[in-house]
């Protein structure tokens, strides 16, 4: 299948201008450039799952080291330009956030190495793809109403409304489903059965950064909870201390 990255990009860099100086002209500057890169988001996460689930689906011959459908390549291609135009929101906005702009790199290397490399192995990436885009449209809403908490009482009202729910989800993906994965994925690989179309050093680099990204998303939900539950101390201090 020819590359559909160009005119993907491209979509993807208008929707970002788009929201950046239309949807959140109005919004304080420190914050356009986050709610901006959630709105691409938006157009990244649910489409992305489904692409991707479609594509997996309809594969007859579907394992670890199949060739890439063009199906698959098509999904591929999408999360490729929508990764390289947040990629260049960090780097604009946030040249500093080491974390965010690394975790983007892996992921693109990934992404290009089963694309336009090795053409195999998109069941694994696919898959992992949309365990970690399942979660992303509640996690656009819940950072969106974050954001405008602090001066927006309806903002306020959905972030502690979406919290715990999004949480869980996000947990049960993560922390369970994420690893579980990952694990048959190890199994596959390791036992060579993918060698002959997928060089070695190629799927040890995805398990690296599939399992570095795994466990700082456990992490980073982690303290979350655990904030949630400090807030909820305090406040409930509170209400002890007022009666």
């Amino acid at each position: 299948m020819e590359t559909q990255l160009f005119p993907l990009l491209s979509i993807f860099f208008s929707i970002y201008l788009f929201a950046y100086f239309l949807v959140f002209r109005n919004w304080s500057p420190k914050i356009r450039p986050e709610a901006s890169s959630c709105f691409i988001s938006l157009f990244h996460g649910t489409p992305a799952v489904v692409l991707a689930s479609r594509a997996l689906l309809a594969d007859d011959n579907l394992t670890f080291s199949s060739v890439n459908t063009d199906a698959q390549s098509l999904a591929l291609d999408y999360s490729i330009a929508y990764f390289l135009t947040d990629l260049a929101h960090y780097i604009v906005f946030f040249p500093h956030d080491v974390l965010f702009i690394g975790h983007h790199l892996a992921t693109l290397f990934v992404f290009i190495t089963c694309r336009y490399l090795v053409a195999h192995g998109s069941l694994a990436i696919l898959t992992l793809l949309i365990l970690a885009e399942v979660t992303s449209a509640c996690q656009n809403a819940w950072t969106l109403a974050g954001a405008r908490r602090h001066d927006v009482e309806f903002a306020a009202k959905l972030y502690r409304l979406l919290s715990p729910p999004f949480y869980a989800f996000y947990s049960v993906v993560r922390g369970i489903l994420g690893p579980l994965f990952v694990y048959n994925m190890v199994a596959y690989f390791v036992s060579g059965a993918a060698d002959h179309v997928i060089p070695k050093w190629v799927w040890i680099s995805w398990i690296i950064v599939v399992v570095s990204a795994i466990s700082v998303s456990i992490l980073w939900v982690w303290n979350l909870w655990v904030e949630f539950y400090r807030e909820r101390r305090a406040s409930s201090s509170l209400e002890k201390k007022v009666r």
